[in-house]
């Protein structure tokens, strides 16, 4: 498929220009003037109009810098490095392991293992400070410096991917829900269960027990997983947040897009320990069939199309193509949704749109919200046998 290569061709030439640095969609939120807006229903709504509308000028008003952020460095570096297992091509190599070099020096100081964490203070339930180590952001840091292990062979970027466990089993809090069950935090400032995050957790452990053997990696991914399928809902779907968490349950593309290709990770890696297929079966034809048009636009939830978001995008074909070794029918409908995204959601300069919303486009180019995700997305994509 020719234009997935023109695709990542482009992009990959913008983010050269461009540097690693950028604008990210939560950083305009932790300014004392937005945050001050932010105090009335009002002048809330307005300051959030303001910066859908004008996210550039908005950023300049507030001050906003842009910034190296370590969850693009680390989607990055998965994605160069596939390139270069595909070309062979040292300049891909090259920008993988300048990535990976960040990483390492530049992580969250202070806790039992390799962790990082969001440049930015940010709000969720509870007040986050910038620099706090998240699960997420290690997780997808932790999968980079494995795929450098399984492609390069030094040892040292597993050592670090075992360190990450280190700070997950030590660092994060854990709900012990039963003998069965338990559920990694968000940080490790927070009581948070969040499907996702246990499971992108769940998904590192596996891959470093896979190498190092150790027993106890293995024991908590099984009760992690455990724990995510036994809040399945009966469609295959999931919501965001787990009980006992009592907030608004919704269904969204791209967080049930993480829980699956984070099980499938599992899956194969722990072989026949892995006892949830039919589970992982039916929640893939949730996903495709309830998350998605028939022409491959990823919706926001289950019950709204608008806004249409990059990031569901980027994991879609993520999503599709990994679980396509499972299922290979999906491997199409990766095609399908790369193919919508190029022709709506990509630039002539190279870079992916935020967000579609029903009356106007948001163009601004999110360094990890869009740049990193879909340039993880489309290198797996074109790698795959169909496309050679």
């Amino acid at each position: 498929m020719k234009e997935i290569r023109k695709s990542l061709e482009i992009l990959d030439k913008w983010v050269e220009n461009n540097g690693w640095e950028g604008y990210d969609p939560y950083d305009i939120k932790e300014t004392k003037l937005f945050l001050y807006f932010q105090k009335n229903r009002y002048t809330a709504f307005a300051a959030d109009l303001i910066v859908s509308l004008f996210p550039n000028l908005s950023r300049k008003i507030f001050r906003v810098k842009k910034r190296v952020i370590p969850k693009a460095m680390a989607l990055f570096a998965r994605g160069y490095l596939i390139l270069y297992k595909k070309l062979e091509d040292k300049k891909y190599l090259n920008k993988a392991l300048y990535c990976l070099n960040w990483l390492v020096n530049n992580p969250s100081k202070g806790y039992s293992g390799f962790c990082w964490g969001y440049p930015f203070d940010w709000q969720s339930r509870i007040f986050i400070p910038k620099g706090t180590p998240c699960s997420v952001v290690t997780s997808i840091a932790a999968h980079a410096f494995l795929d450098a292990y399984e492609i390069l062979g030094d040892k040292k970027y597993l050592n670090i991917a075992e360190s990450c466990c280190n700070f997950m089993i030590n660092d994060l809090n854990i709900d012990k829900v039963d003998n069965d069950k338990i559920c990694f935090s968000y940080t490790p400032i927070d009581n948070f269960h969040v499907h996702n995050a246990n499971m992108w957790v769940a998904s590192v452990l596996a891959r470093v027990y896979k190498y190092t053997k150790n027993e106890k990696f293995k024991e908590m991914c099984l009760k992690a997983t455990n724990f995510t399928v036994s809040y399945q809902n009966e469609d295959g779907s999931w919501y965001y947040w787990a009980p006992p968490d009592k907030l608004a349950y919704r269904i969204d593309n791209y967080h049930t897009g993480f829980v699956l290709e984070c099980l499938n990770i599992i899956r194969r890696e722990l072989g026949d320990e892995f006892k949830y297929e039919e589970e992982l079966r039916n929640g893939l034809k949730f996903y495709k069939e309830n998350l998605f048009l028939d022409d491959g636009t990823p919706k926001m939830t289950n019950k709204r199309i608008y806004p249409i978001d990059i990031h569901s995008c980027a994991q879609a074909i993520i999503t599709f193509y990994e679980l396509s070794d499972f299922e290979p029918k999906y491997l199409s409908m990766a095609e399908k949704v790369a193919k919508w995204t190029i022709k709506h959601m990509q630039d002539e300069k190279g870079y992916f749109y935020y967000r579609i919303y029903k009356y106007f486009v948001d163009k601004t180019p999110y360094i990890r919200w869009g740049q990193a995700w879909m340039l993880r997305a489309l290198s797996s994509l074109f790698i795959s046998s169909s496309l050679v």
